[in-house]
């Protein structure tokens, strides 16, 4: 008797470490956004120069998150297009940003929006600057990295298909 009371015990210490242990740093079970591939297909909106300079803040607010991007033709779980625009506001300008986020059956997923004011009074995008470029992609990467921490409990993972056109393979 004293017995099973023991091993009750211990077996109800395991249990109570082991879901301990699940409450640390990355030990959820959907926290992280690793796995999950997506593709950056377009960014609407400023030149290529800067374009070019936001998709290099992009890559990095990304690697700093696990946000696995590939390239646009790759296999990816989602694809995201996206547009940036300027507009006065008081004491400066704001630059808007839209992320569309579709799936593998290139069905919008998600729209991501947000907005970060400049204290500059202009209104081209091509001004922007690297630490505005920064501050764009850390809080898009925060927002597309929570999304797929949501998604990744989802099931079944089927991957998003870069042609629109081709007829599904029925399974034989």
């Amino acid at each position: 008797m004293v017995e099973t009371k023991l091993f009750g015990r211990l077996v109800a210490l395991g249990m109570i470490a082991g879901l301990g242990a699940c409450q640390g740093a990355g030990g959820s079970f959907s926290g992280s956004p690793e796995g999950i591939p997506i593709a950056l297909e377009s960014i609407d909106g400023p030149s290529s120069k800067v374009r070019t300079a936001l998709i290099g803040e992009l890559n990095t607010a990304a690697t700093d998150r696990k946000v696995e991007l590939v390239g646009a033709t790759a296999q990816a779980r989602y694809r995201v297009r996206g547009y940036l625009s300027a507009e006065k506001a008081e004491g400066g300008t704001k630059v808007a940003y839209v992320w569309d986020v579709f799936d593998s059956e290139n069905k919008r997923a998600k729209r991501l929006t947000g907005t970060s004011p400049i204290l500059v009074s202009y209104t081209s995008l091509a001004a922007l600057d690297k630490e505005t470029l920064a501050r764009l992609a850390n809080s898009s990467m925060d927002e597309i990295a929570e999304f797929l921490s949501a998604s990744k409990a989802e099931a079944p993972v089927r991957t998003a298909t870069v042609a629109l056109d081709e007829e599904p393979v029925a399974a034989e």
